[in-house]
């Protein structure tokens, strides 16, 4: 085991002389107590005829002093992956926060978890030729939408580690096993035998390989009408939600977690304030699955790593939480990344950046920002495993842009590696309009893609109902520009009925009300309804202005109250109460 002896510290970066052979992102154990770090630099020292190391240290380094040894691990930083990960709490190098044998906090160099037993079931034979990421076993299986023959359910299989072949020779009977006992051996070709157990271990910063990278799938269903029909993101896509403080980003990605149509979602919430991350670790085990009416927290994973805890762990962390969501999806799973917030993360960076003496850039952020960016958000993919299953990791990120600065390092180069951008606005969040996404900074590339799913759901008109909602809510913008100067009553009636629609189109399709049982999310079926009766609207109103009504009249008719509720009033099985809706609609608008 490789060695080396402390020379210089300075917060979570430490110096050390080694005359053995160490590697970059080597995992260490630092001083007595083992504190957990990495090799991020190596380079010669002649003075000492040896090497200069340069550590990460992801916890806490008082007490460490010139002199103190440290031993490397022979691999690089990683983490164990099995069945006893959905359901609980985890810190950025994924060590139980809550759960533990009467343990209140860590213990510095603490890194293993509790192994509690899982029930195992074979699911191979002797003599059977097991590949690389392919199941051996099955640890658990939970249901996350109703029982049914269309039940989804988040199987915990035991994976084959995905560099691993060969015959099996021998396979576990059916028990109670913890997730580090063997329980399968494996004979490769060259008659070496491995032991493989419920878990494996993976190196956080490296992908996990599959069988082949596919083109970005069905829309990930948020619920929430304005991301889903005007700005809609794909399976294996991703989205970044930038907003400055208190423009609901943390709310936004809480809802998502909640009612998207992910089986499996990691939330990862990165140098967040610790009262925030607090409300998060307090509501979501109390919160009832919708699609299955079981506890949320079954097909959940939180990594919580707040902005009071050591700022190396945080960068390390977002690494974590995506290795943790290729992880379940290698098993054939749908997952959703909710990181919140990148920003914190890049500002980790630029601490450790500092530390090591590097030249800053824009922003005092390292160069290489746009670069780490890229690492993270490319392994969000819709692929075929290694086991021939379909799976998916869908990232979302929050950015947290200085004073709702959008030409700020983080926001910038982020853009460059998304495909949908749902951007915040302060104005439309103070006003308690929920969700506060601007429609006009924001946009989505997957919309072209994701029309003919929509299509196929009946409504071949989205995508040009799509483009006629922003063209109609870009025309507001304008108009209320010019309305400042000459008021609203000297406009035009055609403009003045623009806004009338604008205005109905934000009550009516674009708010959404979190304490209305029935508006906290709208199903695809709803969606499509809500669309178009609204652009049957348009065009009702366009043909009664042209027949002699005037837009005081339209505007005063009793019927815009009730297509403002209709989100509150119908609820996704109540569909049919927008036929009546729109036949009184129809009958309002037509004169005499």
């Amino acid at each position: 085991m490789s060695e080396a002896t402390i020379r210089w510290i300075s917060g979570p970066v430490l110096r050390a002389i080694s005359h053995d052979d160490f590697y970059m992102h080597e995992a260490v154990l630092v001083g007595e107590r083992g504190l957990q770090g990495e090799v991020v630099r190596l380079q010669a020292d002649p003075p000492s005829g040896g090497q200069e190391l340069t550590v990460q240290v992801f916890e806490e380094t008082t007490g460490l002093r010139p002199g103190d040894r440290l031993r490397g691990e022979g691999h690089a930083l990683s983490v164990r992956l099995g069945p006893g990960l959905l359901g609980h709490i985890f810190d950025g190098l994924l060590r139980p926060l809550a759960g533990g044998a009467e343990r209140d906090f860590l213990t510095p160099g603490q890194s293993t978890r509790d192994k509690p037993l899982h029930p195992f079931q074979p699911l191979v034979a002797q003599g059977r030729i097991l590949k690389g990421g392919e199941p051996f076993g099955a640890a658990q299986e939970r249901s996350v939408t109703a029982d049914g023959p269309d039940a989804v359910r988040v199987g915990q299989y035991c994976l084959v580690p995905p560099a691993w072949c060969g015959e099996v020779v021998w396979i576990a009977p059916a028990g109670h096993y913890d997730e580090t006992t063997p329980l399968c051996i494996l004979r490769d070709g060259t008659g070496q035998e491995r032991s493989v157990a419920m878990s494996h271990t993976w190196p956080v910063r490296v992908p996990r390989p599959v069988a082949e990278r596919l083109a970005s799938g069905p829309p990930l269903l948020t619920g929430q009408r304005i991301l889903d029909c005007l700005f809609p993101v794909a399976r294996g896509g991703k989205a970044t939600v930038p907003g400055g403080f208190g423009t609901g980003k943390t709310v936004l990605l809480e809802t998502i977690a909640k009612w998207c149509n992910a089986d499996v979602i990691v939330y990862l919430g990165c140098g967040e304030r610790g009262n925030e991350m607090a409300g998060v670790l307090d509501e979501f085990p109390h919160l009832e699955d919708p699609r299955s009416g079981r506890p949320l927290m079954e097909r959940m994973v939180i990594i919580a790593n707040t902005s009071n805890m050591p700022v190396a762990a945080r960068e390390a962390s977002i690494y974590t939480g995506v290795t943790v969501a290729e992880y379940f999806r290698d098993q054939g799973l749908h997952v959703a990344v909710m990181a919140d917030s990148t920003s914190r993360w890049a500002e980790a960076l630029r601490e450790v950046s500092g530390r090591l003496g590097e030249l800053p850039g824009e922003g005092g952020y390292p160069a290489y920002l746009s670069t780490r960016l890229a690492d993270f958000y490319e392994r969000a993919a819709r692929v075929q495993t290694l086991a021939g299953k379909g799976g998916s990791v869908t990232i979302i990120g929050a950015v947290s842009p200085p004073s709702s600065d959008f030409s700020e390092p983080v926001t910038t180069h982020t853009k460059r590696y998304v495909r949908n951008f749902w951007a915040l606005d302060r104005k439309r969040a103070h006003a308690r309009f929920y969700p506060a996404v601007d429609p006009l900074t924001s946009y989505s590339e997957d919309a072209d893609l994701l029309a003919s799913w929509w299509h196929a759901r009946g409504n071949p008109n989205w995508g040009k109902q799509r483009r006629r909602f922003l063209t109609i809510l870009e025309e507001q913008a304008r108009l209320e520009r010019m309305a400042m100067i000459l008021g609203k009553e000297a406009m035009p009636p055609r403009q003045q009925l623009t806004l009338l629609v604008a205005g109905l189109l934000n009550e009516a399709f674009l708010r959404q009300s979190a304490f209305a049982s029935k508006d906290r999310s709208a199903s695809p079926q709803k969606q499509n309804r809500m669309m178009g009766l609204l652009d049957r609207f348009m065009e009702l109103a366009e043909q009664a202005m042209a027949n002699g009504m005037t837009v005081e009249q339209i505007q005063g008719l009793p019927i815009l109250r009730r297509l403002q509720r209709m989100g509150e009033e119908i609820g996704d099985d109540e569909l049919a109460l927008f036929t009546p809706l729109e036949e009184s609609m129809e009958k309002a608008l037509s004169l005499p």
